[in-house]
């Protein structure tokens, strides 16, 4: 799986809203509008560039895994957040810049549309930007690799988990490993452009422990002009004796996410390894 990590830090007092996902993926998402659209008309119905559109491939585009995400902790005290891109998505690196850049410059974040001057954009970790000008490392495309192994883990839901289970969202602790597993499999696949099929591994693991609750969370839906609830699972989960397969996939699910809406940083996890 090819990724491309953004981090992006803005030195300011202003903080956040306590799910800021809604606001930076409906603030991003105007300003690529504006940086990539062709059309005169500004018009994604019947446009003649669809095919070929990076807005309309990230926001139009219906039954799809779009190949990105936002990535941040909830309750932020000032913004810091991530955005990664994945697969063929990773080659449209300067037009993702650009449009960050006219997000906080031009646009402003907020009903205020508070804009903001002093800020730092990394690539991988590395610093990009300097006295306004950015730079894109060589080798700015990541290949996800797994350099561990472990037995016994934990796994953190941060973020809400929308995940559902004969078709209906979970709102207790039904939630099972082979759901996390294949839910991240489909995800990967589809990302790759690729059939999915049922993971072609046995799935193995005890779960000793949940500690999980659901989080009401709502946001404001400006295209469909209601408030629309994007609440999930958040809390622990305590695994033993999870084989390696089912590991590699969990620690993918830290990069990818797990179920739905990720687009707007639902979903985020994190593996730990715990003794015995």
């Amino acid at each position: 799986m090819k990724y491309t990590k953004l981090t992006i830090k803005i030195n300011s007092g202003e903080k956040p809203p306590y799910f800021v996902g809604s606001q930076l993926r409906g603030a991003f998402g105007y300003a690529l509008k504006k940086v990539t659209c062709i059309n005169p008309k500004y018009d994604c119905i019947d446009c003649f560039a669809t095919t070929s559109c990076l807005y309309y491939e990230f926001y139009e585009e219906r039954n799809t895994y779009h190949k990105f995400r936002f990535d941040f902790n909830l309750a932020l005290e000032k913004y810091e957040f991530n955005f990664y891109l994945f697969d063929s998505a990773v080659e449209k690196l300067p037009y993702i810049l650009s449009a960050f850049i006219n997000m906080l410059k031009e646009n402003g974040l907020g009903k205020d549309k508070i804009k903001f001057d002093d800020f730092d954009i990394f690539i991988n970790d590395e610093l990009a930007t300097n006295k306004g000008n950015i730079t894109i490392p060589k080798d700015y495309i990541k290949i996800f690799e797994i350099n561990s192994l472990a037995k016994n883990i934990q796994i953190e839901f941060e973020t809400p988990l929308r995940i559902k289970k004969e078709n209906r969202f979970l709102r207790d602790d039904e939630i099972e490993l082979s759901t996390l597993i294949n839910s991240t499999y489909q995800r990967q696949m589809k990302l790759l452009n690729r059939d999915f099929k049922k993971f072609p591994y046995q799935i193995q693991g005890d779960i000793i422990e949940k500690n999980l609750r659901y989080k009401e969370l709502t946001r404001a839906s400006n295209r469909q002009k209601t408030t629309m609830n994007i609440g999930g699972l958040i809390g622990t989960m305590t695994i033993k004796n999870i084989n390696k397969e089912c590991y590699e996939v969990l620690k993918l699910a830290e990069l990818l996410a797990i179920g739905k809406q990720t687009v707007f940083g639902l979903g985020k996890i994190k593996v730990k390894e715990i003794n015995e």
